[in-house]
């Protein structure tokens, strides 16, 4: 494949890791960010990656000043950015509305969507400014971008919120070939969701176990999304285990 440069935020661990793991071993050069470097750098031994063809970034989204420092040197070492995924994320602890604190709630906020955002803007930056112009940003929604869980309202607000911010960054990305879309992921198997396979809390108060997938259907979704060409976009796409609560849930 010719040269072709990426950037995953959250890359530490989970879909991230997964992630970004399946693009370098397509080939890909890939900027790998997250608040802790640490278990990237031993995500690349464990799979033999070749040191060029990464970049090990930390930052906290969160702090718009990292993430620009962060896509600068994206800028200096790739010389362009054909792929964002905007990935990096919380989900706090489960709380009724009146439970939540304003620090978790801001914190909710700040990495979820204001993250979100500082880092589909500067990808905007330097896809528009890039010859040839234009790239692909793939945003990690949720399944509660659809519905909730019981105790998840900032979580849920926050993934409510990537949705509108998909629908127009990709309306604005039109004009530059910059095509933007959003995978909404339900149940994959990963240490932060053991929860759901030893038994979660449902919308009538009983605990039952759900099904979880295997995080490759995630990777593979994720790499057909990659591999369109520009003039295609997946805006939305669901990808979920089969007999998780999700159609039906309440």
């Amino acid at each position: 494949m010719e040269n072709k440069f990426a950037l995953v935020t959250g890359a530490s661990s989970g879909i991230g890791a997964a992630f970004a793991v399946a693009l370098l071993k397509e080939g890909w050069n890939v900027a790998l960010l997250a608040r802790r470097v640490e278990p990237i750098h031993a995500l690349i031994k464990s799979h033999s990656i070749a040191a060029e063809q990464t970049l090990i970034l930390s930052a906290d989204v969160s702090d718009e000043a990292q993430v620009i420092q962060a896509f600068d040197m994206v800028q200096k070492q790739f010389g362009r950015l054909d792929l964002l995924f905007n990935n990096a994320g919380v989900f706090p602890s489960g709380q009724l509305p009146s439970e939540v604190l304003g620090e978790d709630w801001r914190q909710a906020v700040n990495i979820n969507i204001n993250g979100s955002f500082y880092c589909l803007s500067q990808a905007f930056k330097l896809m528009q400014h890039q010859s040839p112009m234009g790239g692909r940003i793939i945003n990690n929604g949720s399944i509660s971008a659809h519905a909730p869980r019981p105790g998840s309202i900032a979580y849920t607000t926050t993934k409510h919120a990537m949705t509108g911010l998909t629908k127009a960054a990709a309306l604005d990305g039109r004009a530059f070939n910059i095509a933007v879309g959003q995978i909404d992921i339900g149940n994959v198997a990963s240490d932060m969701t053991t929860a759901m396979a030893n038994g979660i809390k449902q919308a009538d108060g009983s605990i039952k176990q759900e099904a979880r997938m295997d995080m490759s259907n995630v990777t593979q979704t994720l790499m057909n999304m990659a591999s369109l060409p520009l003039s295609a976009n997946v805006l939305f796409t669901t990808i979920m285990a089969s007999n998780m609560p999700f159609v039906g849930r309440g």
